[in-house]
């Protein structure tokens, strides 16, 4: 195991937290990434360094998402196959958290484990609100509960390191993004409830409420945004077909087939994340991806009509009866896209092709050489589990 700890701009609680680990596990690499910090903080990480702490440094700040792919990188180019725990610097988790959570991805049966904050005593307002609205739009969008969206307490088996480097995101979006492709390609996420700690109304968190927090959402947004486009060509193509042709049936069908042409092309392209292929299997792989997509589409169509139909029967205004109707099928009409439709496929390693990105060359160049490859993740159940 290998505990690695990002770090941009820390203080003396940086140092306090590698020594009580260094004290709790003699044993236990610590590998901390020094994220541009500048010569203002050099001491701080002498300090570290003295410890037997690992100490990788990039000249200028890149953000955290860049930073844990640099410490990935380099576990697994000097520690292959090592698990690796990854904690946050400001002190906001205790040692006996971190080793709890490490402890459990010793275990081997869990792709990603998470140190699940319980939110309870003193937590700021904006950090009490913000992890609720993630947590609500992350159920929303993936039909999973996660207790604690946000945390930065987690650990991988580091069969999932290539996985890792291969995902997008390089400042506080990329936790995120971490956590849906995980739950997107089935893997295993289990939750560790872990102590809610916040020091000083969390004064020392580099968080930028406006502009980090577009970069967290917008996984989610996008989600949201190809669908509410689709629904609107939709809705504005029935209401003038009905006017063009007082058929519902055939206004129905029409506005439909408009409305999912331009999702499918919307989905495939921008919302899930295109595996990198040669054009002869990508255009094998777009015939298949098109044939459920209209198989799904046809279904979706039939109780589409059917709900429209009942709805307006009840006298209910066909606007407002498109709008319940196709809110009650999104959840159901996304998750099958995502599990199905647009499936990420695997190579005869294991690792998912949409995992493959350059991504991965650039950290580990980063870190003084290229990460190894090996064994990704393996495909679970996609449940998120507590213990």
């Amino acid at each position: 195991m290998v505990v690695l700890i990002p770090a941009y701009e820390p203080d003396e609680r940086l140092v306090s937290l590698v020594v009580h680990l260094r004290a709790a596990r003699r044993d236990l690499p610590v590998v901390v990434v020094d994220d541009g910090s500048g010569p203002a903080f050099s001491e701080v990480f002498h300090e570290v360094a003295a410890t037997g702490a690992t100490v990788l440094r990039h000249d200028e700040n890149r953000g955290k998402g860049r930073a844990l792919k640099t410490g990935f990188a380099h576990v697994a180019a000097r520690h292959p196959g090592a698990p690796v725990v990854c904690a946050d610097c400001d002190g906001q988790h205790t040692v006996s958290d971190v080793l709890v959570v490490a402890d459990r991805a010793a275990r081997g049966d869990a792709d990603v484990v998470l140190g699940a904050r319980r939110f309870t005593g003193e937590v700021p307002l904006r950090s009490r609100f913000g992890n609720a609205v993630t947590r609500a739009a992350f159920h929303l969008g993936t039909r999973h509960r996660v207790q604690d969206t946000q945390t930065g307490l987690r650990a991988y088996p580091g069969r999932v390191l290539p996985w890792l480097a291969g995902i997008g995101g390089e400042r506080f979006e990329y936790e995120l993004r971490v956590l849906l492709r995980a739950v997107a390609e089935g893997l295993t996420v289990v939750e560790v409830p872990i102590a809610t700690v916040y020091l000083d109304a969390n004064a020392s968190s580099h968080f930028r409420p406006l502009v980090d927090s577009a970069r967290v959402y917008a996984p989610l947004l996008r989600f949201a945004a190809s669908s509410l486009t689709a629904f609107a060509v939709d809705a504005l193509a029935l209401v003038a077909l009905v006017a063009a042709t007082d058929a519902l049936l055939l206004s129905v069908v029409l506005a439909r087939v408009l409305s999912s042409g331009l999702n499918f092309v919307v989905n495939r392209r921008w919302v899930f994340t295109r595996p990198v292929a040669p054009p002869s299997a990508t255009r094998g792989r777009l015939g298949r991806e098109a044939a459920r997509y209209w198989v799904l589409a046809a279904v979706l169509l039939g109780a589409g009509y059917a709900c429209l139909w009942a709805f307006t029967h009840l006298g209910v205004p066909l606007l407002v009866a498109k709008a319940v109707t196709d809110l009650g099928l999104f959840v159901v009409g996304f998750q099958v896209q995502r599990s199905l439709v647009f499936a990420h496929r695997r190579d005869r390693s294991g690792v998912p092709l949409a995992g493959r990105h350059p991504a991965s060359s650039a950290a580990g160049a980063a870190a003084g050489r290229t990460a190894g490859t090996g064994p990704g993740p393996r495909a679970g159940g996609g449940a998120v589990r507590r213990r």
